[in-house]
């Protein structure tokens, strides 16, 4: 029988703990101030290119190809400021915080994330996860490449996957088999988006993140197929 000791969590972090949709919102709105509505417009479409290109999201990267575009703009100091200091402790979804701890009784919590080596690691301290998690954080470019790395550094029996992106939870689940229960929190565009129906139904899906407090670790290991 799998317990504590032999479980592992592995926790995404933007629009599974964290409301990235919402940091977006607030970036596009200031970037229209700073910038107006036409650059701002701008830095989006290299934002996606830029996305599209390297498989994960990469906002001071985007903004250093901005840069590029206008190496006059005054502007690209208060933005950087911006990205680097926003407070994301406030964009944690309600109850993400609980959810690390309650199952952190069942077994031992890690945040698994795609981005940047800058960025995504700032984002991940600043919103207090990696203090939850006590500094079990792993960031990859594409984390779905990397589980043998994943096991080396967090050995167990079985995990348990919680992630907003379907996408990676069915390439997870075809490596790992019923050693996974996958969790699928649907938050966020791409947990709403149309292609999520050509998928195979995860073993647990939730409406938000916090009703995950609802489960203890056999009902979670009972719902894998």
């Amino acid at each position: 029988m799998t317990g504590a000791n032999n479980t592992v969590f592995l926790f995404d972090v933007d629009n599974t703990l964290l409301d990235n949709d919402r940091v977006i919102v607030d970036l596009r709105r200031y970037l229209t101030r700073e910038v107006g509505a036409e650059r701002a417009a701008l830095y989006f479409e290299i934002f996606e290119a830029l996305r599209a290109e390297l498989g994960y999201s990469d906002y001071l990267g985007a903004l250093q190809r901005y840069r590029i575009l206008h190496p006059r703009d005054p502007n690209l100091l208060s933005v950087s400021s911006f990205l680097i200091n926003y407070p994301f402790a406030n964009r944690l979804f309600p109850g993400a915080l609980d959810v690390l701890e309650h199952v952190g009784a069942f077994g031992q919590t890690v945040i698994l994330s795609d981005g940047d080596v800058v960025f995504q690691p700032r984002k991940v301290e600043r919103a207090g996860l990696a203090d939850t998690v006590s500094g079990r954080v792993l960031i990859y470019i594409h984390k779905e490449h990397e589980l043998d790395d994943v096991e080396r550094r967090y050995p167990a029996e079985h995990y348990v996957l919680v992630d907003d992106k379907i996408r990676i939870l069915t390439a997870v689940k075809e490596a790992w088999g019923k050693r996974l229960t996958t969790v699928f929190p649907r938050q966020g565009h791409y947990a709403l988006a149309a292609d999520v129906a050509g998928y195979p139904p995860p073993d647990l899906t939730i409406e938000r993140i916090g009703q995950l407090c609802d489960y203890d670790l056999a009902a979670l290991l009972a719902l894998t197929r």
